[in-house]
């Protein structure tokens, strides 16, 4: 009877050891709505001049997942780890398996090219490390990723993947 009162108190402490050790963001919501990548630094020199910046090319790519549902992204909201946020105030379905880049700066939201811009020169996304959050228009977590450009990013370049 000790032996296995002994056995079973290593293995439920190893499987809490082994849940303690899982990061936060790995934790799966039921959305469809999911972050599939994000380029958070911007190539070259950053410059978040609104004339010849190039906080464009900053953006985060978000998909639906769904292989029946369209989703329409009017009301969710996209927070970083200080709040920075951006609200999808007008109507922009995605079909399942559609994305939007949700892109820095000025220019023309469009359906058919997949964009929307946040209309504001100011880099949202840190080149060192931040975490990106999605929330449905009720206020429910859609999504979460942390990264860090020294242990999310193995090739530099400034973009990292998830959910593939």
């Amino acid at each position: 009877m000790r032996i296995r009162l002994v056995a079973t108190t290593a293995v439920a402490a190893g499987t809490l050891a082994a849940l303690a050790a899982a990061p936060a963001q790995a934790a799966e919501y039921s959305s469809a709505l999911k972050i599939r990548g994000i380029q958070y630094d911007a190539p070259g020199s950053d410059s978040n001049r609104c004339s010849g910046g190039n906080t464009k090319d900053e953006y985060l790519t978000i998909k639906n997942y769904s292989r029946s549902a369209t989703v329409n992204l009017k009301g969710y909201v996209v927070k970083d780890a200080t709040g920075n946020r951006f609200t999808f105030t007008a109507s922009h379905s995605l079909q399942p398996g559609d994305y939007v880049k949700l892109r820095g700066g000025h220019g023309t939201d469009s359906d058919s090219k997949n964009v929307v811009y946040r209309d504001n020169c100011n880099f949202m996304w840190n080149n060192d490390k931040d975490t990106i959050y999605v929330y449905k228009p009720s206020g429910s977590r859609a999504d979460v990723h942390s990264y860090t450009k020294r242990g999310s990013d193995a090739d530099g370049n400034g973009y990292i993947g998830y959910h593939g």
